[in-house]
């Protein structure tokens, strides 16, 4: 089958992945989805090296994607809006996100998996407002010589947060003098600060980020409400850093990437320059309402035929299925085909037979069924 390229596509574009970024991240935005984030010039996002780099290129450069899939995909570059994908399990959703950030070469994806407790503040930041209570009441009790720089005003309400101790109220200064908050009181609150994924993914930079919302359907049923502002916005308030605004401008806080990638958050605010390539998956076992569907684009992954699942086998394991010499290799791929009419398989549960094979592992012709019903134990139906 002849490989599509098509002029406007970024993602499986024409050129290297060098140029594709570049015309990426020379693309005007629509009018309605223009950001003005400034980034921080001491904050480096996380390039294409090292070993989350390396993850994300060995789950993201086998994808083969079909024609209306690169499409769907490009159509929400252009737009600057969220994708959100639903099929079955193992038809490649998650791997769709680090497809896009190897094809791109936008650095790791950004990985965010929804539980049913998920909150809309997990995604964005953490704050470990009793770490920080028990150091202050800790430093306190210690000589005052002895107190550390950062916690040296231990009364003030930078230092002892409203949220940490129910039934108090937000104070701003000194609760003792009524001075403003010491500047290093205030800069002791990054410390207990790190933005989350989402929040990360947020962050004013010259090129998106990838952020992948995994199973964005077993969320509560709360958080693809609380998510439309956000996507509408393109950024968020950290309250804990808005109340110190008036006495630290700038306070320093950890990203998702890494404890010590540190980075500038003015005045409390994050506000993305290039919204992220926002990839949501679902399984399909709830509905969305209406106004969350209408701010994404969508696409369905159909489990592959017979012609994607040879693309994916010689893209994977370098294995042709067409040539004459590849029948066994053939014959399992017909057989996961057959037993897929019964129940729900995964490609990988394929590709992990192949592989078997090539090593030779369950070769005697006796072991046969036993070796389909080990690889290819059905996900759903009747035999699973």
């Amino acid at each position: 089958m002849e490989v599509v390229v098509k002029d406007w596509w970024l993602y499986q574009g024409e050129g290297n992945r060098a140029d594709r970024r570049r015309r990426l991240a020379d693309l005007p935005a629509p009018p309605w989805r223009d950001f003005n984030g400034t980034p921080d010039p001491g904050y480096t996002p996380p390039d294409c090296r090292g070993s989350a780099w390396e993850r994300t290129v060995e789950r993201g450069e086998g994808y083969v994607p079909e024609e209306l899939e690169s499409d769907i995909v490009n159509t929400a570059l252009y737009l600057r809006r969220p994708l959100l994908i639903t099929g079955k399990p193992g038809v490649g959703k998650s791997t769709l996100a680090d497809s896009i950030a190897v094809n791109l070469e936008l650095g790791p994806v950004l990985r965010w998996p929804i539980t049913s407790r998920t909150a809309l503040r997990d995604g964005l930041y953490l704050y470990d407002a009793i770490g920080r209570l028990q150091e202050a009441n800790l430093d306190h009790l210690r000589p005052r010589g002895a107190r550390t720089a950062a916690n040296s005003a231990p009364q003030s309400a930078a230092d002892v947060p409203s949220d940490a101790v129910p039934g108090t109220a937000p104070v701003r200064g000194d609760l003792l003098t009524g001075n403003p908050t010491p500047p290093a009181a205030a800069d002791a609150i990054g410390r207990y600060l790190r933005l989350g994924p989402l929040g990360t993914a947020l962050l004013p930079q010259d090129r998106p980020r990838v952020l992948l919302i995994d199973e964005i359907d077993k969320s509560d049923i709360d958080l693809p409400g609380d998510l439309l502002t956000l996507f509408e916005d393109g950024g968020f308030e950290i309250p804990e850093l808005a109340r110190l605004a008036q006495d630290k401008q700038s306070v320093s806080i950890a990203t998702d990437d890494a404890p010590d990638a540190l980075v500038e958050i003015e005045s409390g605010r994050v506000q993305c320059r290039h919204f992220p390539i926002v990839v949501l998956t679902s399984n399909g076992e709830r509905d969305f309402p209406p106004a969350f569907l209408r701010r994404c684009v969508r696409l369905h992954l159909e489990p592959p035929g017979p012609e994607k699942l040879a693309r994916i086998i010689r893209q994977r394991l370098d294995v042709d299925v067409t040539q004459p010499d590849k029948d066994e290799y053939r014959q399992l791929m017909q057989e996961f085909i057959d037993r897929s009419a019964d129940g729900d398989l995964a490609t990988d549960q394929l590709l992990n037979a192949i592989q078997l094979r090539m090593s030779r592992a369950w070769a005697g012709a006796e072991d046969r069924d036993r070796f389909l019903s080990t690889v290819m134990q059905h996900l759903t139906g009747p035999l699973a």
